[in-house]
């Protein structure tokens, strides 16, 4: 509902002055990722965007904490770890006089290969809306409004500006729109991100069915929408389906003037009468070798004067643009913005820091142990650490999401000062270091003179002589040889499930030498491993964020418990996962057709009889656990499940109890078991909890299309709880009547 004030100040606003509130401008002061400029005459602040699903990526270059991946915090499977998270960098935000943080992002995890997947959480939705809830919730509790993302159905980057995801309604609202749904009607979120793909053949950005008939109307959202950079391609069609505010609403050259002097070229072409912006774009893209898709950055006039002209010909009625302007100064006023004020904040701060670390800690995954892990330095004199970038931190992925900061520790770093003068400390790259992303192609965001000369003639920069060879004879000298491996993924692409470069070769040459091997991965998702057979141990650390060396130091030496559990399923290869043919993944002509349905993740390896490498929701920890007295009863259609756990180890440790729900003799196609509840637990050594899950209402359902409603059958259901998807410790039948 609309305030008194809002509505006065919408009352005293002209036409232009309206338009001016819904498409951005360029930021005077450099540090915002969007800007809409302040309205002087009605005192109206400007309202400034930054990106931060890692943490703050400021403008001018500001340092900020780093925080690990989205896909690290998942694995911890804590929400009141992911509030802690949002409030830290909402904090950071407020540091840089930022009133939203565009963040945080949950697509669905459809396909592993999504080069985004490291921003994301989940394949499976109640995680996904659980840890989504929970980082909202501390952003908007910090004081800054969340923008959550992408919206909706933005499941990879390849093509990712014209891919059409053709998806039915059942899965749509099953899988892809329950975190979107969960952070609008339990966190109230400020505002949400329009995505750049088609969803059924329309552009997210003017698809009325998902930003007014499910988002608006049946979930009631009443913050606004806004368009991803440049997503938006008729300004008309999206006003009238219901985007509010239109970004960056600037060319390139004029948002980032000194950067791409490529751009500069074409928008100087395209100041001639006789030379359109699109012959411009046209010609010089095809000389430069930049994505066709990508020339919509030319274009800034979607909510300017496109909209003036629709209001003014009767095309496009002002009350649609009443209500937009409604909506965005709502929450201007919600979180102080109109009144200036907001509380100030901290960046780059040591508590942050010490944020970063636990939660890398927290989220890193020991999928396997052969008796290796904990090391202890006492028992060891040599350790050999190995790989091509041991020695600096992997603080995130490429695009939006990078953090500039200026403090790190590498994993080199980070053993040396855990093992002291204890035992000698060999460290060797073994292969060359890995490309970056950004030099595998051209694309709007890395778009430079050098970037079109080095994708023409090839970099000057020539790969360090490196030497296999010597990793080997390290490792062979040594008592435990740690392989630190990664990949390089990034928005704009996707990535192979293969290590990149040398890696899966070195890996298996140190292992074949070496007394034990232990495998670090930091990688944005799952990876095939054909060495596994091989290694002692793997831990799976994702993108540990600024402190990664420090919390690996703490993990590998027993410090501290490696607690993660994975939010997704690792497959033993690209084909064991649901989106195996061409048609779903990466798509025919655009076309990216849904057709595994509901079976995504863990659902199609149990409705197929597929082993994965290591299931959903594994994760091993230092301590042993036992599980007793499982309770199960049942309130009309919700259920709750009580079930004691003990530390029967002499360490302190973590267990993630889970709880699964499967229909018995469903009426309709259901998975075998899907996520219904599940809490992380710490326990000390021989310390027993009890612990009781709710199995709410919405997990017995399934949605019917026909009905255009969530329906819950009457029948059998079976309450499983287990570690993992796959490793059920005790299970139970519960009937509806």
């Amino acid at each position: 509902m609309t305030s008194d004030r809002v509505e006065k100040l919408l009352s005293r606003l002209t036409l232009e002055e309206k338009i001016s509130l819904v498409h951005g401008d360029v930021d005077p002061d450099g540090m915002a990722t969007g800007y809409v400029p302040p309205n002087d005459r009605l005192g109206i602040p400007s309202f400034s965007m930054i990106d931060g699903p890692l943490g703050v990526r400021a403008g001018d270059g500001s340092p900020s904490t780093a925080f690990p991946a989205s896909i690290s915090l998942a694995a911890a499977w804590d929400p009141s770890l992911a509030h802690e998270v949002g409030e830290a960098m909402a904090s950071e935000a407020r540091a840089r006089d930022q009133d939203v943080l565009l963040a945080p992002g949950f697509n669905l995890i459809r396909v592993p290969q999504c080069g985004r997947s490291f921003e994301y959480y989940s394949e499976d939705p109640h995680l996904n809306s659980r840890i989504a809830v929970g980082t909202v919730d501390g952003i908007q509790d910090g004081g800054v409004a969340a923008c959550a993302k992408h919206f909706a159905v933005n499941n990879q980057e390849h093509a990712r500006m014209e891919d059409n995801a053709i998806v039915d309604e059942r899965p749509l609202h099953e899988l892809y729109l329950r975190a979107f749904e969960a952070v609008v009607k339990e966190a109230d979120v400020a505002s949400l991100m329009a995505a750049y793909n088609r969803v059924n053949g329309t552009h997210a950005t003017e698809n009325r069915e998902l930003l007014t008939d499910i988002l608006k109307e049946d979930w009631g959202f009443e913050g606004f929408v806004v368009s991803d950079w440049w997503a938006t391609t008729d300004g008309p069609s999206a006003a009238r389906a219901g985007l509010d505010l239109d970004m960056p609403g600037v060319t390139l050259p004029e948002l980032a003037p000194d950067m791409n002097p490529a751009y500069r070229l074409i928008d100087t072409f395209s100041r001639f009468s006789w030379f359109s912006t699109d012959d411009a774009t046209k010609l010089i893209t095809s000389l430069i070798g930049l994505r066709p898709s990508e020339c919509r950055v030319y274009r800034s006039e979607k909510f300017d004067e496109s909209l003036r002209e629709a209001i003014e010909d009767g095309r496009l009625g002002e009350s649609i643009l009443d209500e937009k302007v409604a909506r965005i100064l709502g929450q201007m006023e919600r979180f102080g913005v109109l009144d200036d004020d907001m509380p100030d904040g901290e960046a780059n701060v040591p508590a942050h820091h010490e944020l970063s670390r636990r939660v890398a800690e927290r989220g890193t995954v020991l999928l396997h142990n052969d008796d290796t892990l904990p090391l202890d330095p006492a028992t060891l004199d040599d350790i050999a650490l190995i790989g091509p970038h041991a020695d600096e931190a992997k603080t995130g992925g490429g695009g939006s999401s990078e953090v500039a900061t200026d403090s790190t520790v590498s994993p080199l770093d980070g053993i040396r000062y855990r093992v002291g003068e204890d035992a000698s400390l060999t460290f060797e790259a073994g292969v060359a270091p890995l490309a970056e992303m950004d030099d595998r192609d051209i694309t709007v965001w890395n778009l430079s003179l050098s970037t079109i000369a080095d994708s023409y003639f090839g970099s000057e920069e020539e790969s360090p002589d490196v030497d296999m060879d010597a990793a080997v004879e390290a490792a062979e000298d040594a008592d435990v040889a740690v392989v630190v491996v990664q990949d390089a993924a990034s928005e704009d692409y996707d990535r192979p499930l293969t290590l990149p470069g040398r890696q899966d070769e070195l890996v298996s040459a140190v292992a074949d030498v070496a007394e034990e091997t232990v495998v670090v991965l930091k990688t944005a998702g799952p990876v095939e491993m054909p060495w596994l057979d091989d290694v002692e141990a793997v831990l799976e650390a994702w993108y540990p964020g600024q402190e990664d060396g420090r919390s690996l130091a703490s993990v590998l030496f027993g410090d501290a418990d490696p607690s993660g559990r994975l939010p997704v399923t690792f497959g033993s290869r690209a084909r064991d996962y649901p989106a195996n043919t061409q048609r779903q993944y990466p798509g025919i002509d655009r076309d990216v057709t849904y057709e595994e349905g509901i079976f995504v993740g863990y659902r199609h390896f149990d409705r197929v009889e597929t082993d994965p490498l290591f299931p959903f929701g594994h994760g091993l920890s230092y301590a042993d656990f036992e599980y007793s007295d499982v309770a199960v009863s049942l309130d009309e259609s919700t259920a709750t499940v009580e079930v004691t756990v003990e530390n029967v180890s002499d360490r302190d440790g973590y267990e993630v109890v889970q709880v699964y729900l499967g229909a018995v003799d469903p009426d309709v196609e259901r998975p075998p078991r899907e996520l219904a509840a599940f809490e992380s637990l710490e326990l000390a050594a021989g310390e027993q909890q009890t612990v009781s899950l709710s199995v709410d209402e919405r997990a017995f359902a399934y949605y019917d299309a026909d009905q255009s409603g969530w329906v819950v059958d009457a029948g059998e259901y079976e309450v499983a709880v287990g570690r993992s998807s796959r490793e059920i410790v005790h299970s139970e039948t519960v009937e509806l009547e």
